[in-house]
């Protein structure tokens, strides 16, 4: 009896082995293709990486210009500002100066009216004279 409890517990062993045996085997082809995919993945992220630095680089070039560009126009912006309140200026004192006129030139239809109506006052009076003269 104490020999087949020792056979039965060498099987045991025995196949206890195989088993740790084969885990492990699928164990090192797993670890095998996590290290080829982050092979991979490393290679690919350098190339991202590459990438991303190109073009940092050139946005930081495109955005020196840019403002290089933009402090060439500032002035160009500033003149117009104050092209723009200098002509406000002008169109103020344009209205400024229509609202004289027209109050003058209404005053000056009066004078003219009264002048106009003097006129041919005198006319009027003028040939009455000549008439009784001759």
């Amino acid at each position: 009896m104490g020999d087949t409890a020792l056979i039965i517990i060498a099987v045991a062993v025995v196949v206890l082995v195989v088993a740790l045996v084969i885990l492990v085997v699928k164990l090192m082809k797993t670890v095998d293709e996590v290290n080829r995919t982050i092979t991979v993945v490393t290679k690919d992220v350098d190339i991202l990486l590459n990438q991303a630095d190109t073009l940092m680089a050139k946005t930081n070039t495109l955005l020196d210009d840019v403002n290089g560009k933009v402090a060439t126009i500032d002035p160009l912006f500033t003149a117009v500002a104050d092209l723009s309140e200098s002509i406000s200026k002008v169109n103020n004192t344009s209205n400024a100066l229509v609202t004289r006129v027209k109050g003058k030139a209404a005053n000056a239809s009066k004078a003219t009216a009264v002048v106009t109506l003097g006129r041919g006052a005198s006319k009027l009076f003028g040939k009455k004279k000549t008439k009784d003269k001759k």
